[in-house]
């Protein structure tokens, strides 16, 4: 069955192929703008619950508030594929973003195989966000489920969302001095590596002796950082809007060196430790000089020296 054949979901309006468009440049205000009606494809609560756990999975969504998920959500339909079925074709309009639920597929350029898809991931959102020609092939190998997003709300939710988010992370990251070195593309990247998480009064955000994988930049509120040795707990930062912490552990792939919890509610900007890695190489330097600060404060509150300086080149 190719995708120009009947499927649950959508009009066929918004399942055939497009006529060819030339690129257009992204204009958030217009988009925004648009007085398009919303999208719902009805759902039974085991369909809401599958398509819930695929999205989680997927770091494009996370940059979505509560409202802007549900909305996509209501406008996602559910679309079952056979083996060998051809998803998207290299060269055709895209009309939709897909995200896999279960199956596998593989991925072709020019009519090479240059990657998969096991069970889980997403496809076809380049040539939406930038309205150009599909960029390879996406073949089925296994009967599979995915779930399909028209272009019009993936362009008018997805892409607003991801500018406004640039926009607010680069007037913050601007007012966080570590990042003063940083040249504006370099803070434009990062602010599109970053994603929100939010906790309530004296809920755990970290553990001491937790494996790290993610970096923190407080947005709003306050985190206390505490720390034990032996029997001893004590407070040994506390942190406001710009502080930043779980950088020591995943600089020197140690264990988490202390416990932070929220200090009434906190919204942090959060960095997953590839990103991390990927993306502040620039800062790095200035983060491993900040370790001898760390061992100076704890050997006044503990009277002892916990070795964090000991980082791994």
């Amino acid at each position: 069955m190719s995708d120009e054949e009947d499927i649950s979901g959508p009009p066929p309006s918004a399942r055939g192929r497009r006529q060819s468009v030339c690129a257009e440049p992204f204009n958030p205000n217009a988009v925004e703008d648009e007085d398009t009606p919303k999208v719902v494809n009805p759902k039974t609560d085991e369909q809401r619950t599958r398509l819930q756990n695929a999205l989680k999975r997927l770091f494009l969504f996370k940059r979505l508030d509560m409202e802007q998920t549900s909305e996509v959500m209501d406008a996602m339909f559910e679309r079952k594929v056979t083996a060998e079925e051809k998803v998207i074709e290299q060269g055709d309009d895209g009309d939709n973003f897909y995200v896999i639920d279960g199956g596998k597929f593989d991925i072709f350029v020019n009519e090479k195989n240059v990657g998969s898809y096991n069970e889980e991931g997403s496809f076809g959102e380049l040539a939406l966000m930038y309205n150009t020609p599909r960029a390879a092939s996406i073949v089925a190998t296994t009967d599979a489920t995915i779930w399909g997003l028209d272009r019009a709300t993936f362009r008018r939710i997805m892409l607003v969302a991801a500018f406004k988010k640039r926009k607010m992370y680069e007037e913050f990251l601007e007012t966080v001095p570590i990042f003063s070195s940083l040249e504006r593309y370099e803070r434009m990247t990062l602010a599109d590596g970053l994603y929100s998480e939010k906790f309530s009064d004296g809920a755990t955000i970290i553990t001491q002796g937790e494996e790290a994988d993610k970096f923190y930049l407080v947005e709003r509120g306050e985190v206390s950082i505490k720390m034990q040795k032996d029997d001893d707990v004590k407070e040994v930062a506390h942190l406001q809007k710009g502080g930043y912490f779980g950088e020591l552990a995943l600089v020197t792939k140690k264990e988490r060196a202390a416990s932070a919890y929220a200090v009434g509610d906190v919204t942090l900007a959060c960095l997953d430790v590839g990103a991390f890695e990927r993306l502040l190489g620039p800062c790095m330097d200035i983060m491993k000089r900040n370790f001898t600060n760390y061992e100076e404060q704890l050997v006044k509150i503990f009277g002892t020296s916990l070795n964090l300086t000991d980082v791994r080149t």
